[in-house]
Order: structure tokens, then sequence, then C-alpha cells
């Protein structure tokens, strides 16, 4: 995944209610009148954030016969995760650097009065 994928991902995962829709289509597809149940704004709304989600990848249409279900892409957030866990585990080692530092510190001296 480029750069500018990954932004355009991000970027469409920014906005909770389309972050909603990715984690209902984890549990099953649906199509977008089955999407826009529970928002209170138009089914036409709800299309406009399923094609930002599309654009991005994060999820595909199909025809099945007159359904046209949303499906979501988790190769893409297989992605995300593995770029995230690049940057957890470095900051992960940093963090046991500076523990190592503290661990080697003196447990006796007295902390400097405030200036």
């Amino acid at each position: 995944m480029t750069a500018d994928a990954l932004s355009q991902v991000f970027a469409a995962l920014a906005d909770p209610v389309r972050r909603d829709m990715v984690a209902r289509l984890a549990v099953a597809d649906a199509t977008v009148n089955e999407l826009a149940e529970p928002y209170a704004m138009t089914v036409q709304a709800v299309s406009k954030h399923v094609k930002v989600l599309q654009s991005a990848g994060l999820v595909s249409r199909s025809r099945d016969a007159q359904r046209r279900p949303v499906h979501l892409e988790a190769e893409v957030l297989d992605l995300m995760t593995k770029w995230i866990e690049r940057y957890r585990v470095l900051a992960e080692e940093r963090f046991r650097r500076l523990d190592d530092v503290l661990a080697d510190l003196p447990d006796d001296v007295e902390p400097l009065p405030p200036a």
C-alpha cells in the first residue's frame, strides 16, 4: 500500500459514521439501505459514505440478483495493522530503553526543589 493509499484509508476512517459502517460490515455484508437504517441521514448521504470507503479500498460492491451488497475488504485493514505495528514496536523499544535508564538511577536521590 502506498503512502497516498494509506492516507486515503486513514482519511476515510476519520469519520465516525464510516468507522461504524466498517464495524458493522466486519460482521456481515449489507446493502446501502441496510447500512442507512440506524442513521438519521438520507440513503444518498450513506451512499456517499460508502463511495468514500470504496475509493479508499475498504469496501467493494457486488451484484446478487437485485441486491447490491457492500463487502468489507479486510486485506486493507491487515495492511493498516502492519503499518501501525511497525511503529508500535519502535515505541515499545524506546520505552524499554527508558526503563533501563530509570532502573540504573540511584533510589536515594532527593528531587530538586521547584525553581
